[in-house]
């Protein structure tokens, strides 16, 4: 029996790794479970799979969370040392979806475990990439991507042969903006923008998907997990979703990994590895759909996904200067507080403004994300649209 501890289990990604947990007792025994704020889904989650531990991240929330699982033999506890433990805890495989920079010290307490680490917060490896894979090499931790993106090239060179790969291309829907005009974007309200075509997501990730920041995001996190300079990792649109990633060898050949749009597919993957798990996301009828269609990101209207090869190329502090920006122009624009085409804009200034300095420690990498969200706030308030 697996041991597993979900960082993140009331996410997206968490809940959708529960279900695959709970449809399947007899082959998992859950350690830990780490959630944000929502204490109800929490407790009803480490009731449903017998966990051993709940944690909420939201110290104030830790009466709330207790007073959920009395009487459930549960243990619980809550705050940012809390989470951590729990990820310290010795596990086969770790889910690490906590989203954004409060991802990053407990995903790295997770890989000093030495076990697998199923990578769902890219921030870990976009940010803290070297911090990261020197743990994972100092520990003998397994990185294994989430992504659906990144799994599928995961897939696509399972047969270990690396050294004649030429190239891998990531595939992206092109957001609910794919067909739109700067101007049509300019005027764009946070609704229109969650609107994902294909995917169903939250909201942070949603937008940076409609930007475009998502597939830049992916690339910089590729060339961690994959070992691939900036030039030799495409981009393509693929607005049914289909085939999330292809890699092209030296003899010619390209092989492709196709399934669904459902994530569970990539989780059940990481999580059954190096076996397979039965899931019962929807079965991939190619007839149905009738074609796959493809085309170059349009870098004008989308300039996110330019931004991340520049930061990628940089290096250092860069990616994680990026990251924090476009987060915190992210919260602005689902505010209301700012247009839809600042976020990439504001990223853009901070990125220029701070540069790329090194960035060989954790702490190093959170002064860089303080410093970022500071200007990047700053710029909002001088980008900010007039009250309606």
């Amino acid at each position: 029996m697996k041991t597993v501890t979900i960082l993140g289990s009331t996410g997206s990604v968490g809940t959708q790794t529960v279900s695959l947990l709970a449809d399947a007792p007899e082959q998992f025994r859950v350690r830990a479970l780490v959630g944000g704020r929502n204490v109800a889904l929490l407790a009803s989650q480490a009731r449903a799979l017998g966990a051993e531990w709940a944690v909420v991240a939201d110290e104030a929330l830790h009466g709330d969370l207790v007073a959920a699982l009395a009487g459930s033999g549960v243990r619980v506890a809550a705050g940012r040392a809390a989470v951590i433990e729990a990820a310290a805890l010795p596990v086969d495989w770790t889910m690490a979806a906590i989203t954004g920079a409060a991802g990053l010290e407990p995903t790295l307490a997770a890989i000093r475990g030495g076990g697998a680490v199923a990578l769902a917060n890219k921030e870990a490896l976009v940010c803290a990439g070297e911090v990261m894979l020197e743990a994972v090499r100092a520990h003998g931790a397994t990185l294994l991507p989430v992504d659906s993106e990144h799994n599928a090239i995961f897939q696509a060179m399972a047969d270990g042969n690396h050294g004649a790969v030429e190239k891998i291309v990531l595939t992206a829907s092109g957001g609910p903006f794919r067909l739109s005009s700067r101007e049509e974007m300019a005027r764009a309200e946070p609704a229109a923008a969650l609107k994902h075509p294909v995917w169903s997501m939250g909201a942070k990730i949603s937008i940076d998907s409609a930007t475009m920041m998502n597939k830049g995001l992916e690339l910089i996190e590729a060339a961690r997990i994959f070992g691939l300079p900036e030039e030799r990792i495409g981009v393509l649109v693929h607005p049914q979703s289909v085939i999330h990633g292809l890699v092209h060898y030296s003899d010619g050949s390209v092989l492709a990994q196709l399934g669904s749009p459902d994530m569970r597919v990539p989780i059940a993957h990481t999580l059954a590895w190096p076996q397979r798990l039965a899931t019962a996301a929807p079965r991939l009828d190619l007839a149905a759909i009738g074609q796959l269609t493809f085309e170059a990101p349009d870098l004008d209207r989308f300039p996110a996904l330019r931004l991340a090869r520049e930061a990628l190329v940089a290096g250092g502090g860069a990616p994680a200067i990026l990251s924090a920006a476009n987060e915190v122009a992210v919260e602005a624009f689902l505010a209301r507080r700012i247009g839809f085409l600042a976020i990439a804009d504001i990223a853009a200034a901070v990125l220029d403004r701070l540069g790329a300095p090194e960035a060989a420690s954790l702490e190093a990498v959170l002064a860089h994300d303080a410093a970022a969200r500071d200007l990047a706030s700053a710029l909002c308030l001088q980008r900010a649209r007039p009250a309606a």
